[in-house]
């Protein structure tokens, strides 16, 4: 009688025991442990990171930290800290926390155009990505890797075609580079290379004229009958004589590309550049800025017509007057100064 009692109590406490672990491993590995009501939650973990910095990007996202810390303990992931972005849906519990910031690291997107300058792009780049800007101009500009890829300094911002691209968030500078390498060896296929030579023009030429486009025009259906003006002009001789290249002369002369210049003036015509292309014929050096595709595509397939000249049109503002003659087109333009006069527009 005595030995089933010592029994009974041994398989009582067995069952406290197995009751009690069984809810520490519940409590700690199966109970949902968020804290933020959206369907999901973005965790950026830094390169280098360590166990405390993951705990305190966490911290704002978890119910319970101490339930956290001791199963990431458990299933080895303080020990094994791997960076990225990663997705934290609503409740989930420790196990599948863990599971998602361990081997979950998803691609973010990546989004760029309309930079001026590489230093521009940088600092666009670094809002969206891990690497600083500093880093990522480096990176960017970086001389040996430029030449060997066929770019310069004046020419690099052409490598980068405008586009939304799926990277993961902490892929380093250099990687980022490369790959945006490729996407622009994989965007000049045959057709755009063959419509660029019968033009006579190279890659680097065709994105400088496409940089004018873009800027000349908003409208995206007008910019193959503006490239139509410049590639008549090219085939005559005739200097190109567009005012974004003046603007882009100006800033770059004078190190300031915070300015607003709405006006050329008489005077800005003299500036000695090369991007001055009043003052030096042919396509500029390099893009005045960077140029979407509908720009490039409006280049390489521009419309075929007999205008050499153009002004804005301010009856129908966004688009613009071609004319075939320089009568015609100081007609145009008088229409255009006076409008600007009476609006006070003087820069």
């Amino acid at each position: 009688m005595y030995f089933k009692k010592i029994l009974l109590a041994v398989a009582l406490i067995g069952l406290v025991a197995m009751a009690g672990f069984s809810y520490y491993v519940y409590s700690n590995i199966f109970v949902p442990n968020t804290a933020f009501n959206n369907e999901e939650a973005h965790v950026y973990i830094e390169t280098g990171s360590n166990f405390n910095d993951v705990k305190q990007e966490l911290e704002p996202l978890l119910k319970d930290m101490g339930t956290f810390e001791t199963v990431a303990n458990r299933k080895g992931y303080s020990n094994n800290i791997k960076a990225g972005h990663y997705i934290v849906k609503k409740g989930s519990n420790n196990n599948e926390i863990i599971n998602s910031i361990r081997t979950g690291n998803i691609p973010v997107l990546v989004k760029f155009n309309n930079q001026e300058r590489l230093e521009d792009l940088a600092g666009h780049l670094s809002n969206q990505l891990e690497a600083d800007s500093i880093s990522l101009y480096k990176a960017l500009s970086d001389s040996v890797f430029l030449k060997k890829s066929g770019f310069n300094g004046d020419t690099a911002l052409g490598m980068f075609i405008p586009n939304t691209y799926e990277v993961y968030w902490n892929t380093s500078p250099e990687s980022f580079r490369d790959k945006m390498l490729a996407e622009y060896n994989a965007f000049w296929t045959s057709n755009r290379n063959a419509k660029a030579k019968q033009l006579g023009l190279t890659r680097d030429q065709v994105m400088a004229l496409a940089a004018i486009v873009q800027k000349e025009t908003a409208k995206v259906d007008e910019r193959p009958r503006v490239a139509g003006v410049y590639i008549n002009r090219i085939k005559k001789g005739m200097p190109l004589q567009a005012d974004p290249t003046v603007i882009y002369a100006k800033k770059k002369t004078e190190n300031n590309y915070n300015q607003v210049i709405k006006r050329v003036l008489y005077k800005d015509l003299e500036i000695d550049s090369p991007y001055n292309t009043y003052k030096y014929a042919g396509v500029p050096p390099g893009p005045i800025a960077m140029p979407d595709v509908t720009s490039i595509d409006g280049v390489l397939n521009f419309e075929k017509h007999d205008y050499y000249y153009f002004v804005a049109d301010v009856t129908n503002f966004g688009y613009h007057k071609f004319a075939s003659t320089l009568r015609q087109h100081n007609n145009n333009k008088n229409q255009y100064v006076e409008w600007v006069n009476k609006n006070g527009i003087n820069r």
